[in-house]
């Protein structure tokens, strides 16, 4: 790895196109040439569920067909403490708070309205059957860190220091009878802020935990604005059924994280929710980016996924524009990761719920004291309304 006199923040031209490329399949002019969201579609739809048919679930869940104004709040904490060992390393913690229903989508910092035009210049505003319509928006802040945090100095061989604030809208739109849900996200952040050290710092404090002292070397240092838009494509499959859900995810996005990926995810139990409203598989980080369950029945089960990633760039270990201190480039990373999650949720009957994840994935870096699977966990508590 080399220091802050780097030639390339970014990755090549050929991992660049083909994260370009993987975006356009999802989210470019294929999808206003598709008239519909049938398997027939476009090849896309036939690689979220390959070799699979087109059946309904035996016993359908109400759907929403009309958005609430105030469908549901999530309060969201990650952090690696919260797995078993003893681990304060990597992505370290995460904070979010998010809405979801018409009082999200018009919120004063809101992202919507932009986020619509992508939309629409892309397509995916007038994709025919889409029955029923949702919108949420989150705001948080997550850090990264390297292993050895009492250590000023710059650390060349380990993850350099990265944090991200950041607001976020989100929109779904749903095709029931097909069984088929397409999300897209846009997010707006800074890089580089002191609060992601101050509030790590304060809670080391109030805990008795060591100082993490590297802060000043983290990735863009001193601020920069950073943003990321996604779309996504979920099904269902055909060996879902009353008490179990199972749905393939295709996934591009460009930004400070560039990338394509393809999940497959379950939740089993006793499930009273609309299945596209349970999104664990689009979390990036401490990035929820999903809709919150809006049924108030009591249900409680059982999920997880994993995932398959071709990431062509990731500023919390690249950068961006403004000089660094420690980063890594193109060569240097792994353009190829594995993700994994599972976790359990209880929703009481008025309303509240209360979820836990485990959630990790294979080294980010080539080599050094950096290549290290990663680990975390999560508590989720929210709320949902009539």
């Amino acid at each position: 790895m080399t220091e802050n006199t780097r030639d390339s923040l970014f990755p090549s031209p050929g991992f660049r196109a083909t994260a370009l490329l993987a975006i356009a399949m999802l989210a470019g002019p294929g999808l206003s040439v598709a008239a519909t969201l049938s398997d027939t579609a476009s090849p896309l739809a036939r690689a979220a569920d390959p070799g699979l048919t087109e059946m309904r679930p035996r016993q359908s869940r109400p759907q929403p067909q009309q958005e609430r104004e105030t469908g549901s709040w999530a309060l969201t904490l990650d952090n690696d403490m919260l797995v078993p060992g003893t681990r304060d390393q990597d992505y370290t913690y995460g904070l979010s708070m998010a809405a979801t229903g018409t009082r999200a989508r018009d919120f004063l910092l809101s992202l919507d309205t932009p986020l619509g035009w992508i939309d629409t210049a892309l397509g995916l505003n007038s994709l025919s059957g889409s029955r029923v319509r949702g919108h949420s928006f989150e705001a948080g802040i997550f850090g990264f860190t390297p292993e050895q945090k009492e250590r000023p100095e710059p650390l060349y061989d380990d993850r350099p220091y990265a944090s991200m604030i950041y607001l976020s809208s989100s929109r779904v739109q749903v095709n029931p009878d097909d069984q088929v849900a397409w999300h897209s996200t846009l997010t707006l952040g800074a890089l580089g802020l002191d609060l992601a050290g101050n509030i790590q710092n304060g809670v080391h404090k109030v805990i008795g935990s060591e100082q993490a002292e590297g802060w000043d070397h983290q990735i863009s240092d001193g601020g920069e604005p950073t943003a990321r838009y996604a779309v996504a494509r979920q099904k269902t499959l055909p060996i879902s059924s009353d008490n179990l859900e199972v749905k393939s995810t295709v996934e591009g996005s460009v930004g400070y994280l560039t990338e394509a990926r393809w999940s497959l995810s379950f939740r089993a139990g006793r499930l009273r929710s609309p299945w596209w409203q349970s999104n664990p598989e689009l979390t990036r980080y401490g990035e929820r980016n999903n809709t919150t369950a809006t049924s108030e029945d009591n249900e409680h089960y059982v999920w997880g996924g994993i995932a398959l990633v071709g990431r062509a760039y990731n500023a919390f270990l690249q950068g961006q524009f403004r000089d660094s201190d420690v980063r890594y480039d193109s060569d240097e990373v792994n353009h190829g990761v594995a993700e994994a999650w599972l976790g359990y949720t209880y929703a009481f009957s008025d309303g509240y719920r209360l979820s836990y994840v485990l959630r990790g994935h294979t080294s980010e870096l080539k080599e050094g004291v950096g290549d290290r699977n990663v680990l975390w966990g999560g508590l989720v508590f929210a709320k949902t309304f009539d």
